[in-house]
């Protein structure tokens, strides 16, 4: 099975003239980009990292991310990235639990790395900026290679992302070479992209809806053009400039693009498949994309870090909130809440959890040093994802939340997902988050927390819960009106913050 390496190194041979990677004024081939890779790969072998090795990496979406990504598919160094937004105690946690040697850093990080005391004991190497005693990145990119490095096999580290952490400290998620190559190769089959497909790299390379798009992007000789930062009017101006035939992003970024001023005028004529993961997308947002773009090919991925793809659905606006069925590489079964045993299925549109079969080439193995986090989640050689969810009578998942998110009022057990997906199709609410409040007499108090786009009132929303046949038991209660729904960096709604009152509220 070939490594990763060998699969790049294998477009390479194949089109070494089409243009690989686009940032700002930098545009580079396949063949000019792979001497950049190998050097970069021969300068960190010079600082002593080797197979098996760690290197922490805080950037954001730049080409020399990019760059040191494929540079540790070559020489077998482990690419651990983390937020480049980390905080200093983030950094002493992550690089000392993956006992990285190195740490790589730009001006976006480097008042965090200089105050992490882990950081300050590594090699550092800077990235565009000056700092004295540390390694400039220029010089790994002048380090000429000898030869060309292959030092990873399909059974190698390849990457480790740490997942977000909402609760507790965060996992590391390893995965070997094949398991990263597998997922690739299945965006790209469930995707349908052809050779020469071109893609904005605007989910971070710390996640791995980012990292997916950078590695089906060059199994396919495409063009990954570096959104180091997303900026809703640089991603409507680099769509027409670029030609980019697909996006894959959260729905909260779509949101953005689309509510930006020049999101009316904007070129998108080139976008012809749309892809989204990372949380549900409620109705009005899927009709809005459809209108704005007409996408030939419209497909809602849910997955994790742990294993890429649970299903697909490649019809996303027919059948609005339906995730599809288990993807090529998969196995999927809902089972009743509360329990550990596989064969315990839940009905057909009974609500449960949903696991996966471990078995699949996408799955990784196990958590990095976590064995109480391989205790809740792996089971019977299936992984527990600890969402909730629930298969229809067409054989079709639908996702309604996590475990931790059901709300039990009244005796009854109520999912968000459902209310949040009604009321956005209210057409004076922008962004909407359902939690379930603490209640004396319910028990949880089902509670809609509202951005407006214009005036609305709490009874004017129930009205509309009610006109659309929502249940009685999941009309929420009580509405709260707010400036932002809080969000993590990668657009993941982040409920905690509602249920401990760190929001701003509007009258």
């Amino acid at each position: 099975m070939l490594d990763l390496g060998r699969s790049f190194l294998a477009s390479v041979e194949r089109n070494p003239g089409a243009t690989a990677i686009v940032d700002g004024d930098c545009r580079l081939s396949y063949e000019q980009w792979f001497a950049s890779i190998q050097n970069v790969a021969a300068g960190l072998a010079g600082l002593g990292l080797g197979r098996g090795d760690h290197i922490a990496v805080i950037l954001q979406n730049r080409w020399e991310m990019a760059t040191l990504h494929w540079a540790c598919q070559f020489t077998g160094v482990i690419m651990t990235p983390l937020n480049w937004r980390v905080k200093p105690d983030e950094i002493d946690y992550c690089a000392s639990d993956a006992g990285a040697r190195v740490l790589v850093y730009q001006d976006a990080s480097a008042e965090a790395v200089a105050e992490s005391s882990v950081a300050g004991k590594m090699t550092r190497i800077a990235v565009g900026i000056d700092a004295p005693g540390d390694v400039p990145f220029a010089s790994l990119l002048a380090t000429a290679a000898k030869g060309t490095l292959l030092e990873a096999t399909a059974e190698d580290w390849s990457l480790m992302l740490y997942t977000s952490g909402t609760t507790g400290k965060p996992k590391g998620v390893p995965r070997r070479h094949r398991h990263e190559r597998h997922a690739a190769l299945a965006h790209v089959a469930q995707n349908l992209y052809r050779y020469g497909e071109r893609t904005l790299g605007v989910m971070p390379l710390y996640h791995t809806m980012g990292v997916r798009s950078l590695l089906s992007m060059a199994l396919i000789d495409g063009r990954f053009v570096c959104v180091p930062r997303f900026d809703p009017a640089a991603v409507l101006k680099s769509i027409p400039a670029e030609g980019i035939t697909n996006l894959y992003l959260v729905p909260t970024l779509y949101h953005d693009v689309l509510a930006h001023p020049d999101a009316a005028a904007a070129d998108l004529r080139s976008v012809r498949k749309l892809g989204f993961a990372g949380a549900p997308m409620n109705e009005a947002l899927v009709h809005k994309l459809v209108d704005r773009f007409k996408p030939e090919l419209f497909v809602n991925h849910y997955g994790s870090s742990e294993v890429y793809t649970f299903t697909i659905d490649q019809s996303a606006a027919e059948k609005p909130g339906s995730a599809g069925r288990a993807g090529i590489n998969q196995r999927i079964r809902v089972i009743k809440l509360e329990n550990f045993d596989v064969e315990k299925r839940a009905e057909v549109g009974e609500e449960g959890q949903i696991i996966c079969d471990m078995a699949s080439e996408e799955s990784f193995e196990g958590y990095w040093n976590r064995p109480d986090a391989n205790a809740k989640s792996l089971h019977q050689g299936w992984y527990f994802t600890g969402d909730t969810g629930y298969v229809d009578a067409q054989g079709d998942l639908f996702v309604t939340g996590r475990v931790d998110d059901m709300m039990i009022s009244g005796g009854e057990n109520i999912s968000p997902v459902e209310i949040e997906s009604m009321l956005s199709l209210h057409p004076a609410v922008d962004e909407v988050a359902v939690v379930g409040l603490p209640d004396e007499r319910w028990g949880q108090r089902v509670t809609a927390f509202i951005k407006r786009s214009a005036p609305v009132t709490g009874e004017e929303l129930n009205e509309h819960c009610v006109s659309s046949g929502l249940a009685n038991f999941k009309r929420p209660r009580g509405y709260v009106f707010v400036r932002e729904v809080p969000r993590s960096p990668v657009g993941k709604l982040l409920r905690r913050k509602l249920l401990s009152n760190e929001y701003e509220a509007e009258n």
